[in-house]
């Protein structure tokens, strides 16, 4: 796109008093090209040609600006993977890894500077050989005119012709190859043209580095006003709020009636959780009104999708992995299993999923969140917990999951050397901080406002 944007204009001017040895072999007559062959017979190619080009620009087919063209062979004989004192020149194959560097022999095949191009698997993938090489089967290699530069006809093989050849399997043929039309311009001006192409595909990689530096940037942002929201300093405190130790004191009692009717089972286990030297958990001192607790004491249930799932039906009912949660969004629409809903009937009696729930992944990539938001039935596998709040604000709770802190505790308490993964039972003596119910609103609030923003830079980026 670049090359044909400067063929026809933008670029420096050319120099009109250069003509090409081999111009007369496609020419205007009644503003129509022609081809001029040996024998003197000329066919109109107007059809074939695919754009106007500059004054003092021809068209010209490859094999009169080439000295050779043609398709590598076998690997030689004489062979060596590394570089050796008899064995110093190089092998090339059709792979872009070390740009196609298969070995090394004794013998070139290639003497002159040239361009190869792969024409199976990695095809059309262009390199410039300026010393001396061999090149193996499915590399083809073209040697241009002393007339023609190099790069310059790079950059036309890269842009202006097409890759992929045949039928179920594509390549490119020098059959295929040797008839193309190559748009040339005077010398001076193919390279006056390289020199600004490569400027500008330098200033390219400088923005696209320096976008990539802003992403990571944006991100650190994110991870700021994360870490100022759990430590209670990202919006101001209200005196008038209810306290967290009486929020706390509600969510106990909303669970012992709970307890009595059944509807949850009693934790037989007690956690005593022990504070840093600084008497503060994550190096955290709260502000008034907000209060530490555990997990557990703060959720109806905690629990994870099945260890021993189903086997995976063509549809059905989602059954999401890991993989399906990111932060703030469920990609059910990205399920790779299902289930029946005879079975997730039988699944769901473990995790009950609805909506405010909280998924928490704890599997592998761990340590991803987001709060159910649809009715829409789906399925769980162990790779994710599912945390039911009681009286606190579900998208607080995913938000405090994100915090770098909680994230450092979920690292530094996961097990496994192939697979790590995080047990539900250290899950659940998590220790959080919380404020009261109307700051943790306005909490969520104050960094769905900043994250909009900052995702609205990321976007812009992006285009």
């Amino acid at each position: 796109m670049l090359l044909a944007r400067h063929i026809v204009g933008g670029v420096p001017c050319m120099d009109s008093t250069f003509y090409f040895q081999w111009q007369y072999l496609i020419t205007h007559i009644n503003n129509l090209h022609y081809e001029k062959f040996q024998d003197g017979t000329v066919k109109c190619i107007e059809d074939e040609i695919p754009f106007e080009v500059p004054e003092g620009w021809c068209w010209c087919r490859l094999p009169v600006i080439t000295t050779d063209i043609f398709a590598g062979g076998d690997k030689p004989d004489v062979y060596e993977t590394c570089l050796t004192e008899s064995c110093k020149i190089p092998i090339y194959s059709n792979g872009m890894e070390n740009e196609g560097l298969y070995g090394y022999t004794n013998k070139p095949r290639v003497t002159e500077p040239s361009i190869t191009i792969s024409a199976r698997g990695t095809i059309g993938f262009c390199c410039v050989r300026e010393t001396p090489f061999v090149p193996i089967v499915r590399l083809i290699t073209i040697t241009p005119s002393k007339e023609i530069n190099l790069y310059y006809l790079k950059t036309v093989f890269e842009s202006l012709i097409e890759t992929g050849e045949g039928s179920s399997i594509p390549q490119l043929t020098v059959p295929g190859i040797k008839p193309k039309l190559i748009p040339i311009p005077p010398v001076n001006e193919q390279i006056r043209l390289q020199n600004k192409l490569n400027q500008i595909l330098n200033y390219i990689v400088n923005i696209s580095f320096e976008k990539d530096e802003l992403q990571n940037l944006l991100q650190i942002v994110k991870s700021k006003i994360l870490n100022l929201a759990i430590r209670g300093k990202l919006v101001p405190q209200n005196p008038n709020d209810e306290p967290a130790s009486v929020l706390l004191n509600r969510i106990h009692d909303e669970k012992e009636e709970l307890i009595k009717q059944g509807n949850i089972k009693r934790d037989k286990k007690e956690s005593v959780i022990f504070k840093g030297d600084d008497n503060s958990y994550y190096g955290i001192s709260l502000p008034t009104g907000w209060s530490w607790t555990i997990l557990k004491d703060i959720s109806f249930s905690i629990s994870d999708g099945s260890h021993n799932p189903p086997s995976n039906k063509e549809f059905g009912v989602p059954l999401l992995s890991a993989a399906n949660v990111n932060n703030n969004s469920i990609l059910i629409n990205n399920a790779s299993r299902w289930i029946t809903n005879e079975e997730w009937e039988i699944e769901n009696q473990r995790t009950d999923i609805e909506i405010g729930d909280v998924l928490l992944t704890i599997v592998g990539s761990i340590g991803r969140s987001a709060v159910v938001e649809t009715n829409e039935h789906f399925a769980l596998q162990r790779s994710v917990a599912v945390i039911k709040p009681c009286l606190i604000s579900p998208f607080y709770l995913m938000r405090i999951f994100q915090a770098p802190q909680i994230q450092k505790w979920i690292n530094d308490n996961s097990k496994g050397t192939a697979q790590k993964g995080i047990y539900l039972n250290a899950l659940s003596i998590m220790t959080v901080p919380i404020p009261p119910l109307d700051e943790q609103l306005r909490i969520v609030k104050q960094i769905s406002i900043f994250f909009e923003q900052l995702d609205l830079i990321s976007s812009s980026l992006l285009c």
